[in-house]
């Protein structure tokens, strides 16, 4: 008599349907790829409706909020006979410079207060204390020291990126797991060693994304930088089209603002990917 198998064959499993009055989304969990760019889109069109409705209902006087369709124009007339262009280039500029100029001072010294605490004591007190201060408070003076050109502006948005990143970065490396510092030093490291082979590649990533996020503090800075004594710039034509109340100009110069920094910060993302490709595991 054969005895019958004791593990039967699987039979293909069905899938369950959620039962009723269960949410659609769920905690943490991720969408896909093509999901994402969908519902980012649809918030974008959503917006933009109801601007269209409250513009084109009288809901809001024209001089107070220009349409979609007028700024739209309004922004095809600067770049096409204003020469607006070349704003949009210097102000560019002036974020790089300063974001840069921030970055090269910042980085290491972060990295300094996060791998020895000596120097994070005597640091982290007036770097927690400055960063609260608005760099726009400094104009008056940044005026008195170094004038109204280019040190101006760049001085700005050094202050206004600088503290905020040192901490950021000094905070990631001193995050660097205890374990893996104590088995470099087991293993006969020295502290530049561990630095080099530990502490620098496993914060690189959260670096890079920490210098990602402060570069849009840059953009936040450069247009108060640009309202005062500026002779170009997307700061410039704001206040010049707020002394016409152009609202329409005033509102395009807005949207390449956001455009030129959405674009900046995706392709600083896509950078940080592939320098780093094993952040993408985490």
């Amino acid at each position: 008599m054969q005895a019958a198998p004791l593990h039967a064959a699987a039979e293909p499993a069905t899938p369950v349907a959620a039962p009723a009055g269960q949410p659609r989304m769920k905690l943490l969990v991720p969408v896909s790829p093509s999901r994402r760019i969908w519902l980012g889109v649809a918030f974008f069109a959503v917006f933009i409706a109801f601007w269209w409705a409250i513009t084109t209902s009288g809901w809001v006087p024209p001089h107070f909020l220009a349409s979609p369709w007028k700024t739209l124009q309004a922004g095809y007339d600067l770049f096409a006979t204003q020469g607006f262009i070349r704003d949009v280039g210097m102000t560019v500029w002036r974020v790089v410079g300063g974001f840069l100029i921030a970055a090269v001072i910042a980085v290491p010294l972060g990295i300094a207060m996060g791998a020895y605490k000596p120097v994070e004591s005597f640091f982290e007190p007036f770097v927690s204390f400055a960063r609260y201060l608005p760099a726009s408070a400094f104009i008056p003076l940044l005026i008195l020291w170094v004038g109204i050109g280019e040190a101006q502006k760049l001085s700005v948005i050094f202050l206004g990126c600088f503290f905020q990143l040192t901490l950021m970065i000094a905070m990631i490396v001193a995050g660097t797991r205890r374990d893996l510092v104590e088995a470099a030093y087991t293993l006969g490291a020295k502290d530049r060693g561990v630095i080099r082979r530990v502490l620098l590649p496993g914060a690189a990533p959260e670096i890079a994304e920490a210098l990602r996020q402060v570069l849009g503090l840059g953009w936040t800075y450069v247009i108060v930088a640009e309202l005062i004594g500026a002779s170009s710039g997307i700061g410039h034509m704001i206040t010049d089209s707020q002394a016409l109340m152009a609202t329409e100009n005033i509102i395009a110069g807005i949207v390449v603002i956001g455009l030129v920094g959405l674009c900046s910060d995706l392709l600083f993302k896509k950078a940080n990917q592939r320098m780093f490709p094993w952040s993408l595991l985490r």
